[in-house]
């Protein structure tokens, strides 16, 4: 039985036991972004997909107003009221209960339900699960009650019910690849206007390879959030002088260095990453749409350098899962990926060489580290839909 199957069973077995038969079941995939790190929130491009992992929802009306949840893989249960939502210490249920909120601030009227969340997205991997979980609900609930949200509505719900319930000032980038993923197709997003183009990715001889790290990968961390104040005190800096300029999507490296000499050293390093990486997706697009591997792999492993070492979001491990596999001519390119702190690095390799590379990697990380090294293939598939 594929894990498609043994997971769908399981989510099912599970909503019976507890709640009788579910009126639908949805499933909302991880994703990878292959390019474009931390360019979403400073309204650039960025290179998402989404991948053939996820979380799957199964959901039934109640004819009260609580709301009973349960999480298979935590073997959690949660159970709370519409008119009493709150912040809870449980982590899980609140990617749930952010999404009721926003509906009810936008006006609609909820009945109570029961859910069954389970999923084979690995957690703390950088693969967001939690906007997975997000858009999960967002397309749950907008079919149980015929809510008649747009896609493109039921996106940016999911992140502000992250931004504002769980309180991490996430971009759009999660959402909408996990919403508007294609199978075999990158999505080129533009995070200031939202509009995108699908990118072939047409890489039959590579395999996608990530690299758990083994670190707990933890978005709600004060770094994440102050690397987004970082950018915004630079391009406030520029604006002094720039008055067009909103975001660092409208900075050069030239107005950067005529306004950021007085700067502290952290806001230039932080401003110059995200400048380079808008301008190095957009040259990777064109890489892909060339068929040109070898100049996009160069181009990942410039990103890695660039949030290694400018960014300052990669961690001790990481950047020895990239070193290990820099030079390896199995290997294209490769990165940290994510919001950082942790998580999986994501590798293009040569698919008649991916066994060897697993078994070389995860011997130097284990020798070199002293913890077990997971890995994960992964192929680009459909996003968000009704099972």
């Amino acid at each position: 039985m594929s894990i498609f199957n043994t997971l769908l069973s399981r989510t099912i077995e599970l909503f019976q036991n507890h709640f009788g038969s579910p009126l639908l079941i949805v499933r909302s995939p991880g994703r990878i972004n292959l390019i474009g790190e931390h360019t979403d929130y400073n309204l650039g491009y960025v290179l998402p997909a989404s991948i053939d992992k996820a979380i799957y929802i199964a959901i039934s009306k109640r004819m009260d107003d609580e709301i009973h949840l349960i999480a298979g893989d935590l073997s959690s249960l949660f159970t709370t009221r519409l008119d009493s939502l709150h912040f809870t210490d449980m982590q899980w249920p609140n990617y749930i209960l952010g999404v009721v909120e926003q509906m009810q601030k936008m006006g609609y009227t909820l009945n109570g339900f029961n859910a069954v969340i389970a999923g084979d997205i690995p957690l703390g991997a950088g693969l967001s699960s939690s906007a997975a979980v997000e858009c999960a609900t967002t397309f749950a609930l907008n079919e149980l009650f015929t809510l008649g949200l747009s896609k493109l509505e039921m996106v940016k719900l999911s992140q502000k019910a992250e931004n504002e319930f769980v309180g991490v000032q996430c971009g759009i980038m999660d959402q909408f690849a996990s919403m508007f993923g294609k199978k075999d197709q990158l999505i080129r997003l533009d995070c200031r206007s939202l509009e995108y183009a699908y990118i072939p990715f047409q890489a039959n001889e590579y395999q996608i390879v990530l690299f758990d790290t083994g670190v707990k990968h933890s978005l709600d961390s004060t770094e994440y959030n102050l690397r987004r104040q970082e950018c915004e005190q630079g391009v406030s800096i520029i604006q002094s002088k720039y008055r067009h300029v909103s975001s660092l999507r409208d900075v050069s490296k030239l107005m950067m260095n005529d306004c950021l000499v007085s700067a502290s050293k952290k806001i230039v390093m932080r401003c110059t990453y995200i400048v380079e990486e808008i301008e190095r997706l957009q040259n990777a697009c064109i890489d892909l749409l060339n068929h040109d591997f070898t100049s996009f792999g160069k181009k990942m492993f410039e990103t890695h350098d660039g949030l290694s070492h400018l960014y300052e979001v990669s961690c001790l491990e990481a950047d020895l899962l990239v070193a290990l596999v820099r030079n390896n001519s199995a290997v294209v390119g490769a990165r940290m990926m994510g919001g950082g702190f942790g998580g999986c690095t994501i590798n293009i390799v040569k698919k008649e060489q991916t066994e060897s590379l697993i078994h070389s990697v995860t011997k130097n990380y284990v020798n070199q580290v002293g913890r077990e090294l997971q890995t994960y293939l992964v192929s680009i598939d459909e996003g968000t839909s009704l099972i």
